[in-house]
């Protein structure tokens, strides 16, 4: 096994998807296949349960997943090692968001720290915003753009690049849900709300029902990632707390079909930053990162 092949295998680890791992990581289908029989030939067990659907990791897969995770962060780590030594910083800086902070957010960032290193790759992944902080954690991601969460785990640093308003949204077209949300008094129990799965907008949202003193919402469904929330709304589907940003950043026929609803009392804003192990804080690539910021 080299390098390449841990990194093939790790992320089909994390997408359970030969399709998607195979585009991503730039081979064919049938090459990655081969690839991950390799590895299992070489190790004489099965990393993966395969059937027309899905693929699970086996007991095997999970270990070799820890193994994989810990010889890429050393690996990581020896390039840093050998980059200090070099007069300009080279290698890679895996970064995670969601899709709206990659449009948000991060271009003014990225613009400043490529125009001092032209010379470092980075490798963006984007998906809910909530799992940022995991991300990181597990080595996935060296850096992470999150909502700060209540209570930020004690080894991971957080800094602050801004402060997202949450704002209520609800379609615009003629549909049920706007007629009974537009009443001069809405009985907030029967109507449809459409929630993040986890992250600091759920914890104001759930602040939010609280405050309204409604006690049993009705939940029309729980997503991940607040993009898909929008058009669920635009579709007429139910109501959401979202973050303005998403809403800025939403295509132009998906703002066209949802309205802001006024005089609504609502939550603190949430800090929005960058987050990274805090053990990795004195990783060339990081420390360049982070004294950008």
């Amino acid at each position: 096994m080299d390098i390449r092949d841990l990194k093939l295998f790790l992320h089909l680890a994390e997408s359970c998807h030969f399709g998607r791992t195979a585009k991503s990581m730039h081979v064919s289908p049938s090459t990655l296949s081969r690839q991950i029989q390799r590895i299992e030939d070489t190790l004489g067990h099965p990393l993966f349960l395969r059937d027309n659907r899905t693929v699970k990791l086996t007991f095997a897969g999970e270990q070799l997943k820890q193994f994989a995770q810990q010889i890429l962060l050393q690996y990581q780590q020896l390039q840093h090692s050998l980059n200090q030594q070099s007069p300009s910083l080279s290698g890679e800086l895996r970064l995670f968001c969601s899709v709206t902070a990659a449009y948000s957010h991060l271009p003014p960032i990225l613009d400043r720290f490529r125009a001092e290193h032209p010379l470092v790759e980075i490798k963006l992944t984007t998906g809910d915003a909530a799992d940022a902080v995991n991300k990181v954690q597990s080595n996935d991601a060296d850096l992470g753009i999150a909502g700060k969460p209540e209570k930020l785990p004690d080894n991971v640093s957080f800094t602050k690049i801004g402060e997202v308003p949450l704002i209520l949204i609800v379609p615009s077209l003629p549909c049920t849900v706007r007629t009974l949300v537009m009443q001069e008094n809405p009985d907030w129990d029967t109507i449809p709300f459409i929630l993040p799965e986890h992250g600091p907008s759920r914890k104001r949202i759930e602040y939010w029902f609280r405050h309204h003193q409604i006690n049993n919402p009705l939940i029309y469904a729980t997503v991940s990632g607040h993009e898909a929330i929008v058009s669920m709304v635009a579709l007429g589907c139910g109501i959401a707390l979202i973050p303005n940003v998403v809403v800025e950043n939403s295509p132009e026929p998906v703002r066209n079909r949802i309205s802001l609803l006024e005089n609504i009392s609502l939550v603190k804003p949430f800090e929005l930053g960058i987050c990274v192990q805090r053990k990795r804080l004195n990783e060339p690539l990081i420390k360049a990162f982070w004294g950008l910021l």
